[in-house]
C-alpha cells in the first residue's frame, strides 16, 4: 500500500496498512546541523525513502526564512532576523478602521499560504485592533472579513480551474488559537470566522477534494465546528490542546493529523520522546484509521532526539502490530 493510500485509508477509517507519519526539518536546523541531519534520516528509510548524503543545499533559505523585510501582495510587512525562521507581520497597513474602507484585494494570484483567512485579518489590522473590532463588532469587522473572503473565493476558484476536479487533498493553514484560548472565543468564532471556512470547504467538496487544515494553537473546542465546515483532516498542536482533549473531540469521529509537542522536544530524552509518541498512537489511534502524526524539528532540537523521534514513528506506524 503506498504513503497516498495510506493516507485516504486512514482518513476514512478504513485500516491502512501504517499511520502516515512525516517530520518536518526547519531551514535554520538544516544550516546548523547539515550532513548529520541527513545521516539520520538516511538511517529511516521507511519514512525517508532514499536519501543522498551531501546532495542537499543546506544552507539554502527563501521566501520567509531569509532575513529582511518584504512587502506581501497585500501590503503588510514581514520581518526575518532570525535566518532560518519564519517571519512576522511588522507593519500593518490598515491601522484605522477608516483604512478599512479603502481597502483593495491584490489582483495577482497569491493563491492560499499559510495564514489565508483569520491570520490575515490581523496581518492587515494589527492583533490588537482586531481583537477590538472583536470585542465591539463594528461595520468594518464584516467588511474587512468580507474582503479577505472574496480573495480567497476567487483564488480557490482559480486553483479548482488550474488542476481540475478529481479526489485529491487540498491544503489549508490558518492558527486559530493562542496557546490556552481561541482569541476571540467560540462563539464570536462561529459568528464571523466558521461561515468562512465552511463556504471554502464546501466548495472544495463540491469538487471531489478532500480537506486537510493546519491550525496552530488552542482548538479543541471548535474541531467539530470544523469538520462541520468541511474539514477532513485536522492538524492540530498537541501541548496547546491537550491529549484528553483531542481524544474527547477527534476519536472516532475526525482524522486528527498530530503535531507532536514541540515545545518538549529541546528539553527531554529519546525515552521520553518514545514514551510521548507511543502514548499519542495508544490514545488517538485505531486498527481502523484516524490518525497521521507529524513532528516538527527546530535547531533547538539536539541530534540525538531527532534520531529518537524517527525511529519511534517508524516503530509506532504499525500500531503495535
Amino acid at each position: 500500500m503506498s504513503a497516498q493510500e495510506d493516507r485516504v485509508k486512514a482518513m476514512k477509517f478504513q485500516h491502512p496498512e501504517f499511520i502516515p507519519v512525516g517530520v518536518g526539518i526547519l531551514p535554520a536546523a538544516w544550516k546548523l546541523h547539515r550532513e548529520k541531519l541527513d545521516e539520520i534520516l538516511a538511517r529511516h528509510p521507511a519514512l525517508f525513502g532514499e536519501v543522498k548524503i551531501g546532495e542537499r543545499d543546506y544552507d539554502k533559505v527563501s521566501g520567509l526564512y531569509a532575513t529582511g523585510r518584504h512587502v506581501d501582495p497585500w501590503g503588510y510587512t514581514w520581518e526575518n532576523i532570525a535566518e532560518g525562521m519564519d517571519s512576522y507581520p511588522a507593519v500593518h497597513n490598515v491601522p484605522t478602521r477608516a483604512d478599512v474602507h479603502k481597502l483593495k484585494a491584490p489582483e495577482v494570484h497569491d493563491g492560499m499560504p499559510h495564514g489565508f483567512m483569520y491570520m490575515r485579518l490581523f496581518y492587515l489590522r494589527g492583533f490588537e485592533e482586531l481583537m477590538l473590532d472583536f470585542a465591539e463588532e463594528p461595520p468594518e469587522l464584516q467588511m474587512l472579513i468580507d474582503i479577505v473572503l472574496g480573495y480567497n473565493v476567487t483564488e480557490l476558484e482559480y486553483k479548482i480551474e488550474q488542476q481540475g476536479p478529481g479526489e485529491k487533498f487540498m491544503y489549508f493553514g490558518d492558527d486559530l488559537g493562542m496557546q490556552h484560548a481561541l482569541p476571540m472565543g467560540p462563539y464570536k468564532w462561529r459568528k464571523y470566522l466558521k461561515p468562512c471556512y465552511r463556504k471554502l470547504y464546501q466548495r472544495c467538496h463540491e469538487v471531489g477534494w478532500w480537506v486537510y487544515m493546519h491550525t496552530d494553537g488552542h482548538c479543541w473546542e471548535i474541531i467539530p465546528d470544523l469538520k462541520e465546515c468541511g474539514v477532513d483532516v485536522i492538524n492540530p498542536q498537541f501541548r496547546a490542546n491537550g491529549l484528553d482533549n483531542l481524544v474527547l473531540t477527534c476519536k472516532g469521529s475526525i482524522c486528527v493529523s498530530l503535531d507532536l509537542d514541540r515545545q518538549m522536544m529541546p528539553f527531554v530524552g529519546p525515552a521520553e520522546l518514545d514514551a510521548h509518541i507511543r502514548e499519542c498512537v495508544s490514545r488517538l489511534g485505531t486498527p481502523e484509521g484516524g490518525l497521521w502524526i507529524s513532528a516538527e524539528v527546530g535547531p533547538d532540537v539536539p541530534l540525538e532526539n531527532v534520531e529518537a523521534i524517527c525511529a519511534a514513528l517508524e516503530k509506532y506506524r504499525a500500531y503495535f502490530r
